[in-house]
């Protein structure tokens, strides 16, 4: 079984223009965690952003400022910041978790705001650096763990910095024009092995999440042997994919017109996952980030 281990960073800030009114801005891409003081260019989810025009100065706190430099594609910001701290210090200070926009929280934080941080979690997260959780793991316990260990579950993590492109709805009328934002994965060498191991054993590979599928595969894409893999992904996985390395799959119930009920549907098949869809809306099960999970065989 194979998780992604990628930790989640309060990217999500409140500041104010001059003339006093709100801003929210969503980092897309976080400082490392090691960097220091500084200035960084990083690109921006922001409401409102129709006002935010180059020039316009940001202060999100008393030792945090941003002046907005361009407008990008899709309605995106880019914003320089000017980091008087750790960026990764200022982030935990003044951030709140980036999520989902159907998730309403008050900008003021509040009890929610301290139970997202362990919630919007998996109990394996170690890899800071992502801006949405990978959500199928929010499932697991240690306890779950301990026990599949001792069925003979053998578990692995790599890393995928999950990014805002995990709730880009498709526009695109020919699904193959969809273009998924690159995202920063890590499959190290004893995770190539563990994997390479268990497919020429004849085991299967269980996948933790459509994260998981994409860094796999995206590792697996000339065949097996998998190599050790640092640098970026943007596989989209979509019906018609031949899936080289994973098996089965634990995931959530997405949300129509993702590019993840694309991919469960390329796995599983088309028409059973629309059953399954129809028995989860039947049995009123909850949807997506915090919802429930399937295991697709």
């Amino acid at each position: 079984m194979v998780v992604n281990d990628a930790r989640v960073v309060p990217a999500r800030l409140w500041g104010r223009r001059p003339t006093g009114g709100r801003i929210e801005a969503v980092l897309l891409e976080p400082p490392p965690l090691e960097a220091g003081p500084g200035t960084y260019e990083i690109e921006c989810l922001t409401r409102p952003s129709r006002r935010l025009k180059p020039g316009t100065p940001i202060e999100f706190g008393p030792d945090l400022r941003a002046e907005v430099t361009e407008r990008t594609e899709a309605g995106r910001t880019m914003l320089r910041f000017f980091f008087e701290q750790p960026p990764a210090e200022t982030l935990e200070r003044l951030g709140r978790m980036p999520l989902p926009p159907y998730i309403r929280r008050e900008p003021g934080g509040g009890p929610e705001a301290e139970l997202d941080r362990a919630r919007y979690q998996t109990v394996y997260a170690r890899a800071a650096g992502a801006v949405a959780a990978p959500t199928a793991g929010l499932h697991f316990s240690p306890e779950m763990l301990e026990d599949l260990k001792k069925q003979g579950f053998e578990i692995t993590a790599l890393t995928l910095l999950v990014g805002y492109g995990t709730f880009a709805p498709v526009r695109t009328k020919d699904i193959t024009r969809h273009r998924l934002d690159p995202e920063a994965v890590r499959i190290s060498k004893d995770t190539a092995a563990a994997v390479n191991r268990a497919k020429s054993q004849g085991r299967t590979v269980t996948a933790v999440g459509t994260t998981v599928v994409r860094s796999l595969e995206s590792a697996g894409r000339n065949g097996l042997p998998i190599e050790p893999f640092t640098g970026r992904t943007d596989l989209f996985i979509y019906p018609g994919f031949k899936f080289k390395v994973v098996d089965h799959l634990v995931t959530n119930f997405h949300l129509p017109g993702s590019t993840l009920l694309m991919l469960v549907s390329a796995l599983a098949g088309r028409e059973l996952i629309l059953e399954a869809y129809r028995t989860a809306v039947e049995h009123k099960y909850r949807f997506f980030s915090y919802g429930d999970a399937m295991l697709i065989l």
